[in-house]
C-alpha cells in the first residue's frame, strides 16, 4: 500500500483525488484546513464554537464508496440544504422525528444502513442539545436558512468528540467507511483574515474569497477574535499591520497530519485558493518539519490552471514562492526549496477561451532550482481543471522513476 498525502482544499482537488482513488494499492489522505466561515459554516462556527467543516464535508463526499448501495443518498446527504425559506418549528420537528422514531428518512433521505442511521441520530442528539443550551445562553435563536444538514451532524460530532474537529472528523470517515482518509490541518480555533498591499482588510475567509481585486493580498493572519470592524476602520494602515502581527497566532499541525506526513510515500501540494485554502495549511508550525524529515517521499508541487480572484495577475513562479514563504512562516528553521519539493507541475494548454491561464514565467524560474514539468495538465472535457487522470499517472510514473530506476 502507497500512502499518498495531498494538501488541498474544498474544490482545488476535485478532479486529482477521485483519481487517486481510482488507483489499486493507494491510500490517500486529504489534509485540509478548517478556517471556511461562509453562509451556514459561519453560523456553525459562531454558535459552537468550532472550526469549519465545509471543506472537510466536500472532500469526504469525493471519498464516498461507490460500491455502497446507499451511494447515492449519502451523496444526497451530503449536498443537502435547508432551504432559504425554511420554517424553524418545521425543521426542529422533522428532526425530532427521525431522532425518536423508527423513521429510516432524514430530511427525506432514505437511510438502510441501521448503523448509519443510529450513529447519525447520536450526532442529532448531541447536536440538538447543544443548540437548545447555546440558545439559551447567547439568548440568539440558530438560523437554519440554506444550512447544510452534515454540518449540524458534524457539530454533534464536534461535541460527542469533546470538542476536537480530528475526531470528530475520524468519526465521519469511520461511519462512512470513506475510500480514504480527511484530517484538518489543525485542532485549534482560529479566524483567518488577510491585509493587500493597499492596507485594506479582508475580515474574514468568506471575504478573502469573494471580495474580487486586482490588489494582492499581502499577508493572512490567524487571530483568536473576530476583528470588530467599526473600531478596525479607524485607525492607519501601519496601526492595522502592527495589530496583526502582534496578535497572530501560531497554530501547531495537528498530530494526525504529522503522522501521515511521516508515513507518506507522496506529498502532493495540490492547485486551489492559495489564501484561503492553501496558504493557512502550510503556515502551520510543524507542517514544513514534517515535510522536510520525511527524505523519501516524493513532493509534487501543482500551480493552478487558471487565476483566482485572490491571486491577480499571478504568474507560475508565484504559486511555488508564495506556497514555500508561507512553509517557512511558523517554524524557528528555514527549510530550503529542495527539502521541502522535488517537482513542479505547470500546465502549458489553453483549451478554454475566457479563462485567465497562469503562464510559466521563465525568468521568475532563474532562482529555482526545483525540476519544473511543463506539459498539457488540462482536461480537454472539462476544461479550466486539471485532468486528475493524467496528473496521477505523471506522479507515479515519477514516482516509480525515484525509487526503481
Amino acid at each position: 500500500m502507497l500512502n499518498v498525502v495531498i494538501l488541498n482544499g474544498g474544490r482545488g482537488a476535485s478532479t486529482i483525488i477521485p483519481s487517486l482513488l481510482e488507483r489499486q494499492r493507494l491510500h490517500v489522505t486529504s489534509v485540509v484546513n478548517a478556517y471556511d466561515d461562509g453562509k451556514s459554516t459561519g453560523v456553525i462556527r459562531r454558535f459552537f464554537g468550532m472550526l469549519g467543516p465545509s471543506d472537510i464535508r466536500k472532500v469526504q463526499e469525493l471519498m464516498l464508496p461507490k460500491d455502497d448501495p446507499d451511494h447515492e443518498n449519502y451523496v444526497t446527504l451530503f449536498q443537502y440544504r435547508f432551504p432559504l425559506d425554511c420554517n424553524r418549528k418545521d425543521i426542529l420537528e422533522q428532526l425530532k422525528l427521525f431522532l425518536n422514531s423508527e423513521s429510516m428518512e432524514l430530511v427525506g433521505i432514505h437511510l438502510n444502513n441501521i448503523r448509519v442511521r443510529e450513529m447519525l441520530k447520536f450526532f442529532l442528539a448531541e447536536f440538538l442539545t447543544g443548540l437548545n443550551t447555546i440558545e439559551k445562553a447567547r439568548q440568539e435563536q440558530f438560523d437554519f436558512a440554506d444550512c447544510s444538514i452534515m454540518n449540524c451532524l458534524y457539530a454533534g460530532a464536534f461535541l460527542a468528540s469533546n470538542r476536537n474537529i480530528e475526531q470528530a472528523t475520524m468519526s465521519i470517515d469511520r461511519l462512512f467507511q470513506l475510500r480514504g482518509t480527511v484530517l484538518p490541518t489543525s485542532i485549534e480555533d482560529k479566524k483567518l483574515v488577510a491585509q493587500r498591499e493597499n492596507g485594506e482588510i479582508l475580515y474574514s475567509e468568506a471575504e478573502i474569497v469573494e471580495l474580487r481585486s486586482n490588489v494582492r493580498v499581502e499577508q493572512i493572519y490567524l487571530l483568536d477574535q473576530i476583528l470588530d470592524k467599526s473600531t478596525f476602520k479607524i485607525i492607519d494602515n501601519n496601526e492595522k499591520r502592527s495589530y496583526l502581527e502582534r496578535h497572530h497566532c501560531y497554530v501547531g499541525v495537528s498530530p494526525g497530519v504529522r503522522l501521515a506526513l511521516q508515513r507518506a510515500e507522496i506529498i502532493i501540494y495540490s492547485a486551489g485558493t492559495q489564501h484561503s485554502s492553501l496558504y493557512p495549511t502550510y503556515m502551520s508550525a510543524g507542517l514544513a518539519e514534517s515535510i522536510s524529515d520525511n527524505h523519501s517521499a516524493l513532493k509534487v508541487f501543482i500551480t493552478n490552471i487558471g487565476a483566482d480572484y485572490e491571486t491577480p495577475r499571478y504568474k507560475a513562479s508565484d504559486y511555488i514562492l508564495g506556497a514555500h514563504r508561507y512553509l517557512n512562516l511558523s517554524d524557528e528553521r528555514n527549510y530550503s526549496m529542495e527539502e521541502l519539493f522535488d517537482v513542479i507541475f505547470i500546465n502549458q494548454s489553453h483549451f478554454k477561451d475566457d479563462e485567465t491561464y497562469v503562464e510559466y514565467d521563465e525568468e521568475g524560474f532563474h532562482d529555482i532550482s526545483i525540476q519544473t514539468l511543463i506539459d498539457v495538465f488540462e482536461s480537454e472535457d472539462n476544461p479550466g481543471k486539471h485532468n486528475g487522470t493524467k496528473v496521477v499517472k505523471t506522479i507515479l510514473d515519477l514516482y516509480e522513476d525515484k525509487h526503481f530506476q
